[in-house]
């Protein structure tokens, strides 16, 4: 399943604009605050399909009959880009537990790239819901690897992809690869550079949000 979370007019679109637009890239903490902010109303999308719980609480004057969360979900991000949204899911689900999973593209001489992941913490996952975050669905590769990843280490009950920006080609080869993850994504592009770059995407992710890195 995907959800575009820009089909209904929102702010969600203003905040892709800003993303997307050169002159506000140029300030960082606004560019990690608007994927922070995607993080937040994806968290609070997801945490309509999640399973709750009948719970009387106490207050001050008498009790109460609310409904809490059955379960925490663990939250997954790609180090480093993953971050800001990262943190708008944690915001939003705060008593989550957390994985990191390194993951980047080794470039070739020839223009090519490869997928490393070098390291991974996570907590138990077995029959848990989880919850990747990764602000670029490009080719999808590396969001398949770390899925495959994951598994090694137990296996989720649902998993759900947050990013930002989608692409089409990506869309397809993860609903091809784990055709029961749902994606939520905050807009959607069609065309996809050799190199594996979004357009008219928003540039990298990464770099704009923490500064411009050495190619590996």
């Amino acid at each position: 399943m995907v959800i575009n979370l820009s089909d209904k007019h929102s702010l969600i679109s203003n905040w892709v604009s800003e993303l997307r637009d050169m002159e506000i890239q140029a300030d960082r903490m606004r560019f990690r605050r608007n994927l922070e902010r995607i993080g937040e109303v994806a968290a609070y999308e997801i945490s309509k399909s999640l399973e709750f719980i009948e719970k009387e609480v106490n207050t001050p004057l008498g009790t109460a009959n609310g409904k809490v969360l059955k379960q925490q979900p663990v939250l997954a991000t790609i180090l480093r880009a993953g971050l800001p949204l990262h943190q708008g899911l944690l915001n939003y689900f705060d008593r989550a537990d957390n994985a990191f999973i390194s993951a980047y593209r080794k470039h070739n001489k020839d223009g090519s790239f490869e997928i490393s992941l070098d390291y991974i913490s996570c907590p138990e996952l077995e029959n848990r819901v989880v919850i990747i975050s990764d602000p670029m669905l490009a080719t999808g590769s590396s969001l398949v690897k770390t899925i495959h990843f994951l598994k090694e280490e137990g296996h989720p009950k649902e998993i759900h992809i947050v990013t930002a920006i989608a692409c089409t080609v990506g869309i397809e080869y993860v609903k091809r690869e784990e055709p029961s993850v749902t994606i939520w994504c905050a807009d959607i592009d069609d065309e996809l550079t050799a190199k594996g770059y979004i357009v008219p995407g928003l540039g990298d992710a990464g770099d704009l949000a923490f500064g411009v890195k050495v190619q590996m």
